[in-house]
């Protein structure tokens, strides 16, 4: 799979699984067609009772008339939105690559070369692989031990994570520094499960790795014998990392991936690993306390150093080169990365366009320099206004609901309170954005730019070390058709890509907007609440600030929420893993029941709200709900979700939250056994 960029977003998703929502939305249209304000009533299945399937009511006439497209591994609502922002940034990248009277240095000039560069097809298609014969060359060289860990330092200066991952990262346990962070990696496959399970289709899904990998090898003009041995060493070399990993869901407790050490303990840990030499060659000279998020991995690691043969290494660090590096070469390699991580792995039909995969680039090397021009163009001060009041508006109700609970003791009570009124909120686009004037970008190699960026990255987050925590930083490019929580800076983040119609609309009616982008909000305010969020505090530290009693009174009403998501089945036989999904799927439901309670104080001293296309107040704010969910999803897609993916799919992230919500069933009138509620005894109830 692709190397992580955004370190700072690819590394609390890593860690925590405490990401954004950002699926599901609105019906496809044209680029030309005018998009309907409000509900759209043309989805809506009127065959369906809304109280048996609430998802396929509102949306069983969009999933009719909308297939997934070809280059795609899925089409909801949310793709929508992404697709128009892909036009606006698309002209906004023309006009850049054209304009080469922008001053040599400008933001103009560097997103405008970056582009230019990834669309010279001619020179990338004659070039092959050559922009990588010098890296290759350095494999070749490695003749020892010490060699091999100066390389590994060099490729991973490049965010080419051979082996592990290094980033740095705020301490879990005292947020205002920033410490040098280790972590498990250096796998092909997207996980470690599919290396051990030894289902049917995971024993397919190897023997096609396997293929794969010796297709690349072959591409890079070794014989088809000597790449079928390649392939396999690359497999066997894998495993043994994959067996020694945590599995996602022991990731998931923060306090199991936090190990403080120092480089005399790192260094004892791992007796075949120079962890000084490492350090040197990454450029760090006092590297201070380390976090081993898993230290079985490493050791595992440090006995591979000396019990692997050095080919080996260089096989396994070529194939770590070339897959990294696949999209941005000759059409050969795109075209058999796409047949393997696309089709195989994601079940999209055709490759997505050039542009769009440069455009991708651009977004994942230069975000905030691309972003400048994107908000200039996009995203208005009276938007980022209308967002923030929605925001204050749930935290206030949010507020209301942690005074009313009456399962936690007054003393968890006043440091819940506390850690909301601390929330961060940041809207839109940064307060400061990222200095790019030192990185170098020409109209040149396209996989040449792109190593100098990800080196450039990896400088900046390396440089962070020992220096002042910077708040203002953000993880995702404004762009983004996404939000966040961020544990450590205890922040909710909302680019200006998600604050757009269908999901935020200034010309709809309130209920549309607090069940669209209200429940969104609501969601991410809860994840500082979850399983994983409420193990920080108000200041981003790993700290329990919960009573014994109360702790266990959540676990045990987690418990119920774990059950009732590992009975649903997603695809075929494939269960969803409650645990896994258990933090997205509380804040789910904490973030409708927020944001419903949100919409209702907004009703307060005024006029009651009157039936729009015959839906009142409330039933319009759970069908916007509902609508903002929708989304087609090839088999092949759900499976990899199920397996590596915290969120729930879609159509449980909103039957699964309706299904505990009285008001949803008071809203539509639901009453008897044949509706989508759960017994009492079995509704989950937490925030």
């Amino acid at each position: 799979m692709n190397r992580p960029r955004r370190l700072s977003m690819t590394l609390l998703t890593l860690l925590l699984a405490i990401n954004a929502t950002g699926t599901g939305l609105f019906a496809r249209t044209s680029d030309s067609e005018p998009r309907a304000q409000g509900i759209d009533l043309k989805s809506i299945a009127t065959s369906v009772k809304p109280c048996q399937d609430f998802y396929e009511y509102a949306n069983g006439r969009w999933f009719e008339q909308n297939p997934i497209p070809a280059d795609r591994s899925s089409w909801g609502a949310g793709s929508e939105l992404f697709e128009r922002n892909l036009v606006v940034l698309h002209q906004i990248l023309e006009d850049a690559a054209k304009d080469t009277s922008a001053p040599k240095g400008s933001v103009t000039r560097k997103v405008g070369d970056f582009y230019r560069a990834g669309m010279d097809e001619a020179r990338i298609e004659a070039d092959g692989a050559a922009p990588l014969s010098k890296e290759f060359a350095r494999i070749a060289a490695i003749k020892d031990i010490a060699a091999l860990q100066d390389e590994i330092a060099h490729l991973h200066r490049m965010t080419i994570y051979a082996g592990y991952v290094f980033y740095a990262y705020q301490d879990f346990k005292n947020s205002t520094r920033i410490i040098a962070n280790f972590y498990q990696g250096g796998l092909g496959l997207p996980d470690r499960d599919y290396y051990t399970n030894e289902d049917d289709k995971s024993k397919e899904i190897r023997k096609q790795y396997v293929e794969h990998v010796a297709k690349m090898f072959e591409l890079l003009g070794d014989k088809s014998l000597q790449a079928a041995d390649e392939a396999k060493t690359v497999m066997e070399f894998e495993s043994r990392l994959a067996k020694s990993s945590m599995t996602q869901v022991e990731q998931r407790d923060p306090n199991a991936v936090y190990h403080l050490m120092s480089l005399a303990q790192l260094n004892e840990l791992t007796p075949g690993y120079s962890w000084d030499r490492y350090f040197t060659g990454i450029g760090l000279a006092n590297p201070g306390d380390i976090n081993v998020s898993q230290p079985v991995f490493f050791k595992e690691v440090g006995k591979m150093m000396t019990g692997v043969a050095l080919k080996d290494w260089q096989t396994y660090l070529r194939w770590t080169l070339t897959r990294a590096n696949a999209g941005k070469l000759s059409s050969p390699f795109v075209n058999e990365s796409f047949r393997f991580n696309g089709a195989i792995l994601g079940g999209a039909k055709e490759l997505r366009p050039r542009w769009k995969r440069v455009l991708e680039a651009t977004d994942q090397d230069l975000g905030e320099a691309l972003g400048q021009l994107y908000v200039a163009k996009a995203f208005g001060p009276e938007a980022k206004a209308r967002a923030q009041t929605l925001v204050a508006n749930l935290k206030a109700a949010l507020r209301d609901r942690l005074a009313a609970l009456d399962w936690i003791s007054e003393a968890t009570r006043k440091q819940a309170l506390r850690k909301l009124d601390a929330i961060m909120v940041k809207i839109g686009y940064p307060d400061k954005w990222r200095d790019y004037s030192k990185l170098a970008v020409d109209g040149g190699s396209y996989v040449m730019n792109d190593l100098q960026a990800s080196e450039f990255e990896f400088e900046r987050n390396l440089q962070k070390i020992g220096k002042p925590i910077d708040r203002t930083e953000w993880g995702m490019t404004p762009p983004t058709v996404d939000a966040y929580y961020n544990p450590n800076f205890n922040e909710i983040v909302f680019p200006a890509g998600i604050l757009q119609p269908p999901f935020f609309d200034a010309k709809a009616d309130d209920a549309t907007n607090y069940g669209g982008i209200g429940s969104i909000i609501g969601h991410e305010l809860t994840h500082g609440f979850d399983d994983q969020g409420r193990q920080f505090d108000a200041d981003g530290n790993l700290k329990n600030w919960w009573t014994p009693e109360d702790e266990k009174n959540y676990n045990a009403r987690a418990a119920l929420m774990e059950k009732q998501y590992n009975d649903y089945v997603a695809v075929d036989t494939l269960h969803i893993n409650g645990k896994l999904t258990m933090g997205e799927n509380i804040a789910d439901l904490g973030g409708l029941k927020i944001a419903y309670l949100a919409f209702q104080k907004s009703l307060e001293g005024k006029p009651r709200p009157t039936p729009i296309d015959g839906f009142t107040a409330e039933q319009r704010f759970f069908l916007a709900f509902a609508q903002s969910w929708r989304r087609k999803t090839r088999p092949e897609a759900v499976r990899l979700m199920i397996a590596t993916d915290p969120h729930s799919p879609p159509r449980y992230r909103v039957i699964g939250p309706l299904s505990n919500m009285p008001e949803f069933l008071s809203a539509f009138a639901c009453e008897g056994e044949n509706t989508l509620a759960r017994p009492e005894a079995l509704r989950v109830k937490i925030w």
